[in-house]
């Protein structure tokens, strides 16, 4: 993110002496993207930002990935993963059941209601949207306060917790990525600034405003999930002082909110293709919105999307709101996801055209992601699924 930011206490120069009120001097870290040859950002710590007193494994929750064979569609219930209260003992970190995923994302969910362990994902930046409920996210830069709606956006390597501050659940559809997550460069001027053909702008994003300090109370532990020659595994670490410390930082890589409210739909005369939703792109992958919006005004007009067969990606649908109108009789609702294969031809339920004729608004909100690999099934995708969606557009299944 090419937006500048500052907060707390820095020195007027980069890579200057800094000094305490005691006259000592903070540890200056940098924290940057591809080799020191993109975003970053410098921050100003308290204690050794490498200091670590024990290292040990830590067993992430089950990773196993089954494929999508035979090749359907599939309509997976987020929401019965967690039933009853069981969310209140569950947080929003190593509660995540893993739903899909291949080589560049994986998607996972979580109701939560505890406190997570302070955790770094090493391995790529995170999207976490918030389907319900409310949060505190404090990170190494500052808090984040995560509402309804919002895009959590996390760099790898961000230290940081998730603590739940409402009295409902905290739903969460966390999006982590093999690479970093930005705007799409086409929304994008040659400096970084949002153009103004972007469904969205830099006042939309929100950044921590100050530093968060926490008190030094001896030992604490960071759960970090990074990569290894097998796949994607864990250790715990163990740090003598608080890693948040830092009492200033500037640069151009933060965490943020972005809420699905400030996403402007861009529509017209006829039916607008996915791109047009676009929100964010990850390395072989993308994410959008479809959001409350003025439909298709042509007078013979088609609202709901035609048949098609994308044939370079699979589809991911989360539907967190309203209604759906293109997936009505499908059994489809709120925290349902739905998977379109790349190779499978997909669109409309029986009867959605015809009942779309007409329309000048749709009240539905959804979050698409796309990818450009297969997508495999996680234990929670195995889990949750509705196994007689495929046959819906043909009314029968197997005989």
């Amino acid at each position: 993110m090419a937006y500048y930011r500052s907060a707390g206490s820095i020195p007027p120069k980069r890579h200057t002496q800094h000094r305490t009120p005691e006259g000592g001097l903070y540890r200056e870290e940098l924290m940057g993207e591809e080799g020191f040859s993109s975003d970053s950002s410098l921050l100003y710590h308290r204690g050794v930002p490498s200091a670590i007193v024990d290292a040990t494994p830590w067993e992430l929750p089950d990773q196993t990935l089954t494929e999508n064979r035979p090749l359907i569609p599939r309509h997976l219930k987020l929401h019965t993963l967690f039933s009853g209260q069981d969310w209140k003992s569950v947080d929003a970190v190593t509660g995540r059941r893993l739903v899909l995923g291949n080589g560049d994302v994986r998607i996972s969910y979580v109701a939560a209601g505890e406190s997570s362990p302070l955790y770094r994902n090493a391995i790529g930046d995170e999207c976490v949207y918030v389907e319900s409920g409310e949060a505190r996210v404090e990170t190494v830069f500052g808090v984040l306060t995560a509402r309804p709606g919002d895009y959590v956006i996390l760099p790898r390597a961000t230290t940081h917790r998730w603590v739940p501050t409402g009295t409902e659940p905290l739903r969460a559809y966390a999006i982590e990525a093999n690479s970093h997550i930005a705007p799409p460069k086409r929304y994008l001027s040659r400096f970084g600034q949002l153009l103004e053909h972007s469904p969205y702008c830099e006042r939309d994003l929100h950044g921590p405003s100050e530093p968060l300090v926490a008190e030094d109370g001896g030992d604490v532990e960071v759960l970090v999930k990074h990569r290894s020659t097998r796949g994607i595994t864990g250790t715990r670490y163990v740090y003598p002082t608080h890693p948040f410390d830092v009492v200033g930082w500037d640069g151009c890589l933060y965490p943020y909110t972005f809420n699905v409210a400030d996403f402007e739909p861009i529509t017209g005369r006829v039916h607008q293709p996915p791109p047009v939703h676009q929100v964010f792109e990850g390395a072989n992958f993308v994410i959008c919105n479809f959001v409350p919006r003025k439909v298709d005004y042509h007078p013979l007009a088609v609202p709901v999307p035609y048949y098609h067969s994308n044939v370079d990606s699979d589809e991911v649908m989360f539907y967190c709101g309203g209604n759906y109108e293109a997936r009505k009789g499908s059994g489809i609702g709120q925290g349902s996801i739905s998977l379109h294969p790349g190779g499978h031809s997909h669109g409309p339920q029986p009867g959605a055209v015809e009942r779309s004729l007409g329309a000048e608004f749709f009240d539905e909100l959804a979050v698409m992601v796309d990818t450009f690999r297969p997508l495999d099934l996680g234990e929670g995708g195995l889990a949750s699924e509705d196994s007689a969606y495929a046959w819906t557009w043909a009314g029968r299944g197997p005989a």
